[in-house]
């Protein structure tokens, strides 16, 4: 690889970086074609972009980013794959749903929106970030709950109420 053709790759890799909320750090070493194929395939029902990357190339992109990647680039060795998302948990569950046949991808590290994981055994938590849609479900919901209760209040009082004074306007009649 040409030193023009590695500077439009670490270009190409900064703008990644720099557009991603979510990216995953994994290895995926060992797999054959046929796994890595399923893997791929995996990914991308879950749309999650995989591409695996120079860790040189990759440990100059994180530099040339504006954002803070703290001790990622430390993991960087052996052989890396980006995994990039828009749901911050949808590569975590890729990786951990994958597993279940193989014993790789191994996490290294994830950068999600400013937070840094580092290591495979923060898996688990990664599973069960929720993702911005499903916060904002559980907001809508909380806050529809406590209206609910008052309009069915409401209607069942309005019965009771009209029931109390018709019975009271039978007993003065």
């Amino acid at each position: 690889m040409t030193r023009e053709e590695k500077s439009k790759v670490i270009e190409a890799l900064t703008a990644q970086l720099s557009e991603s909320q979510t990216i995953y750090l994994a290895d995926i070493s060992g797999l054959d074609a046929g796994t890595t194929s399923n893997l791929r395939r995996a990914c991308f029902k879950a749309g999650v972009k995989l591409s695996v990357v120079k860790n040189t190339l990759l440990k100059k992109a994180m530099d040339g980013s504006d954002k803070d990647f703290g001790d990622l680039p430390e993991v960087l060795k052996g052989n890396t794959s980006l995994m990039f998302s828009d749901v911050s948990n949808a590569p975590a569950k890729v990786i951990k749903e994958f597993r279940k046949k193989s014993d790789k991808p191994l996490l290294k590290g994830a950068f999600i929106e400013e937070a840094i994981y580092i290591g495979d055994e923060q898996l688990d938590a990664l599973v069960n970030i929720k993702s911005k849609d499903e916060l904002i479900g559980d907001i809508v919901s909380l806050l529809q709950s406590p209206a609910k209760n008052v309009i069915s209040a409401l209607k069942s009082g309005g019965g009771k109420l009209a029931g109390i004074l018709k019975t009271l306007s039978e007993k003065e009649g």
